[in-house]
Parts: structure tokens; C-alpha cells; sequence
């Protein structure tokens, strides 16, 4: 038996290493798949669509705001997966009444690092964690050296329209942006506030608009509609698993960010 804490500082009791994980949130199915972990999963939801052929061979439990407790209950689990931002607190007391409960909260780089190193001790995958780190840092350094003679660019995230919401202060999203060079002219804001278009200028007139590809599926009559309110700006689709998926997937977002790069100097 051993307790440990969760990133929200909670201290969660395990019997053993866990068997039977059911992953409430995409990017940690991802990455417990990517621990070794395949087998020991159990349940995920719908929106794990990483690696694809899980979904035929893991029970849907639902959807990261909304899950089956019954469901997640009949799959005998040992530990189950969440995240602060992904995951609703209100889950936590029928969650914990299942399994012992992680919840985790990556807002940062070190923050997704250290998810990965925990997740590997408590897995006792460390062997794993640890080379996964080693070449989440390697890229990241490498990426570093890329970024570091391009100019600062001005920059406005959007996830969601009418509301429209961007990606503010607080957010592993705004770290992925400060790691590229775009100074996020919502960055005072906190977390995902609702913006008013019509006051974009006002706010930063931003040279790049990314229109995040996941939650919301932006269409170019959104691009259009921005871009009415805007100077000089580019509007792109972006991959929002490469700006919000910590983990694993750090490993191909540091040269979609190269691609993204080279895409946008075409056009200044």
C-alpha cells in the first residue's frame, strides 16, 4: 500500500499497482499508451481518439463533461484518470466511490513533465517515463534553437464561436504561445473568457489569429467574420492537440510548430 498525491494536492491510498484504468481525458489515454499501458486500460471516452484503434477495443465511457458512473463502475476499475480542466470536480465524489481518483493539472511544460514521471512511478512504468522525457526535452531543445531569431508576433487563440472565447493567462495553451514567440494580446485575461470580436483591434490588433481546430469546428465563414474586425492579420486553422495536448503528444508538436512557422514567413 502507498499514498500519493495527485497535481491538485490530494493524497489518494493504492493497494497495488493499479490492473484496470479508465482515462477520462484524451491526451492521458494517449499517454498511458505510450507508458505501456494498453492492456491495463480499460475504459475511455469518446473523444480518445489517439491511438485510433482504441476505440473499438475499450469500453466509451462517455465524454470529458459528461460520464456513465454505471458504466465506469462495471469495469471493476483500480484507478481512474482525470483532469482539472478537462473533468468536472462534481465527478470527484462518485469517481472516488469507484477507484482511487487522479486528477491532474498541467498548465505548464515542467507541469506536463512531471505528470508523465509520476504517472510512470505509479504505473511502475519508470523506465518508460523516463525515456519519454528525455525525448520531450531533446525536442524541446532543439525547437528552442529554431525559435529562438524568429520575431515576437502578436497573437489571438481562439477555441469557441458565438461565444466567442480565446485561450487566456493560466492555460497550457498560452504556454505552447509563449514557447512559439506569439505575445497572446489576451494574456491578461484569465483562463478562456468570452471576448467581443468587434473590440479586437482595440484589445491588440493581433498579426496571427489561430482558430483552434478542437473544441469548435471553425469553418473559413468564422475566419471571415474575425477578419472584418482585424487590420493586417493572418488567420490560420490550428491544430489545437499540437497547442493544448500535453504528454506524448509534445513529441509531434514541436515540429508541426516548425511547419507552422515556415507556413506564417510566407506571408509577412
Amino acid at each position: 500500500m502507498k499514498i500519493v498525491k495527485d497535481q491538485i494536492g490530494r493524497e489518494i491510498t493504492l493497494k497495488q499497482t493499479p490492473k484496470r484504468i479508465v482515462s477520462l481525458v484524451p491526451s492521458q489515454t494517449e499517454l498511458l499508451y505510450d507508458l505501456a499501458l494498453e492492456n491495463e486500460l480499460v475504459g475511455i471516452t469518446k473523444f480518445c481518439v489517439h491511438p485510433f484503434h482504441l476505440k473499438s477495443t475499450k469500453t466509451i465511457v462517455g465524454g470529458t463533461k459528461k460520464v456513465d458512473f454505471e458504466k465506469i463502475k462495471a469495469l471493476n476499475p483500480d484507478f481512474i484518470l482525470g483532469n482539472k480542466e478537462e473533468n468536472s470536480y462534481d465527478f470527484l465524489p462518485e469517481l472516488e466511490k469507484i477507484a482511487p481518483t487522479y486528477f491532474s493539472d498541467v498548465n505548464t511544460i515542467q507541469n506536463s513533465v512531471d505528470l508523465v514521471l509520476r504517472l510512470g512511478s505509479i504505473f511502475n512504468r519508470r523506465t518508460e517515463a523516463d525515456n519519454l522525457v528525455h525525448k520531450i526535452e531533446f525536442k524541446l531543445n532543439d525547437f528552442k534553437q529554431f525559435i529562438k531569431d524568429k520575431p515576437t508576433r502578436k497573437v489571438a487563440y481562439f477555441i469557441w464561436a458565438k461565444p466567442w472565447m480565446v485561450a487566456g493567462n493560466e492555460t497550457y495553451i498560452n504556454e505552447m504561445l509563449q514557447l512559439n514567440k506569439f505575445e497572446n494580446i489576451y494574456k491578461n485575461m484569465s483562463r478562456y473568457p468570452k471576448v467581443e470580436i468587434n473590440k479586437i483591434r482595440h484589445e491588440g490588433d493581433p498579426d496571427v489569429i489561430i482558430l483552434s481546430s478542437e473544441p469548435f469546428p471553425f469553418k473559413d465563414e468564422h475566419a471571415l467574420e474575425i477578419g472584418t474586425f482585424t487590420n493586417r492579420s493572418i488567420t490560420v486553422f490550428g491544430d489545437g492537440e499540437m497547442f493544448s495536448w500535453p504528454g506524448s503528444r509534445m513529441l509531434l508538436a514541436f515540429d508541426y510548430f516548425k511547419e507552422l512557422h515556415t507556413k506564417l514567413e510566407s506571408h509577412f
